[in-house]
């Protein structure tokens, strides 16, 4: 049996450090520590990283302080619209949901995507369907509709220029287990005040979430439009197997990748297959968390401090 590491992220943004009081840090950490508990608890006793991205993942969907289902970003109609990704770097199969208004788990969908559907894709009714099929636990809308989201929608409404408006707490988690297996998972309710129908990055596979056993697994996210233009996720793998850099500075150059004309927030984190670990943003708000074996788990927010 080999080194195990997890790495989880609850978003990165740019934002006011007002934004962020101390008692609302604190619960962001408890939010984090909780999530990779749940994801270590099963590499630590020899588990697939699979199944400890997913456990990741979910625990953060039904935390309401992050932008993943519970706490997912009303669109403009004041709806909840979710989607997620998971992928398994040792088969390279994938499952991909969006569209979602009543899915609890949107990452728990998306696993089953990956191992009870042909396809590797489905969206808003066809993912609803096959959720009723495999006895997924779906919610009556309300449950997604948080007292804060909802005020947050409304102030939303009274801006001019809605499409500038949005925090990008898009949730993720890559790991490597004991079997030398690497996996990744995102999940997000996307951005405040998006059109019905938008989709982001967190369920495209190589804009906002990649893995692949030979060379790194990877979780993007900030804003999608750009990480999906970028082919964030992907970048990082192409620039560690085809320029051989280090996971560190491959997410660094993925990060900055045409900048210059995809200009917005992003966030970065990475694995490979030693269980090197890459925490890259350009965002002085991070929220992550990480641990490797049983040394002592990291959880912070701030990129700048």
């Amino acid at each position: 049996m080999g080194k195990y590491v997890l790495l989880i992220h609850g978003g990165a943004v740019n934002t006011d450090p007002s934004t962020i009081p101390p008692e609302k840090e604190a619960k962001l950490k408890e939010g984090l520590e909780q999530a990779l508990q749940a994801g270590w608890e099963i590499l630590n006793r020899g588990g697939t990283a699979l199944d400890a991205v997913e456990a990741a993942v979910m625990s953060m969907e039904d935390n309401e302080l992050f932008n993943a289902g519970r706490g997912g970003m009303f669109n403009i109609n004041g709806d909840v619209e979710t989607e997620s990704s998971i992928m398994d770097g040792f088969t390279l199969r994938g499952g991909a949901v969006s569209g979602l208004k009543l899915v609890k788990n949107p990452v728990r969908l998306a696993r089953l995507v990956m191992e009870k559907c042909k396809h590797t894709f489905l969206t808003a009714d066809g993912a609803h369907e096959f959720a009723l099929s495999q006895g997924l636990t779906l919610q009556d809308p309300s449950y997604f509709k948080t007292d804060q989201q909802r005020q947050e929608w409304l102030e939303i409404l009274q801006q001019a220029e809605v499409e500038h408006a949005g925090k990008h707490d898009t949730v993720g988690a890559v790991a490597l287990d004991q079997h030398g297996n690497l996996a990744v998972a995102t999940s997000t309710g996307g951005i405040e005040g998006k059109l019905r129908g938008r989709v982001g990055d967190s369920c495209i596979y190589g804009g906002g979430s990649y893995a692949n056993n030979e060379v790194c697994a990877a979780s993007c996210t900030g804003d999608g439009e750009i990480i999906m233009l970028a082919a964030c996720a992907h970048e990082v793998y192409a620039l560690r197997k085809y320029k051989k850099l280090t996971i560190a500075k491959a997410a660094r150059e993925a990060v900055g990748m045409y900048a210059d004309k995809l200009q917005g927030d992003r966030g970065i984190i990475a694995l490979d297959p030693e269980g090197n670990i890459a925490i890259e943003s350009n965002t002085n708000v991070f929220r992550r968390a990480y641990r490797v074996g049983e040394e002592e788990p990291f959880v912070d927010i701030w990129m700048d401090k």
